[in-house]
């Protein structure tokens, strides 16, 4: 597993959540920002009671992430598309 670069909130942005999550009761549109991502890319609910657990068992890898924000975003781009619904 990989450690989370701070700043970079690739996850919290670019993929889909299709479960409710807080401030977002229909779940995350792929490519915005979750209602719970700071302007400096860090989760402001994180470690809190009401963190989603769809977010607490997402597992970041150093494949996945890469060097940069970049690299992350383009792999989860892929990610998403690969496993959108049709």
């Amino acid at each position: 597993m990989s450690k989370c670069r701070l700043g970079c909130g690739a996850c919290c942005i670019v993929i889909s959540i299709s479960s409710p999550i807080p401030g977002m009761p229909r779940g995350k549109p792929a490519g915005i920002w979750c209602t719970n991502l700071t302007d400096d890319k860090r989760c402001r609910i994180h470690g809190k009671a009401d963190y989603p657990s769809v977010c607490g068992s997402f597992r970041a890898s150093s494949e996945m992430c890469g060097q940069t924000y970049e690299d992350a975003a383009r792999y989860l781009e892929r990610l998403e598309r690969e496993t959108a619904p049709e």
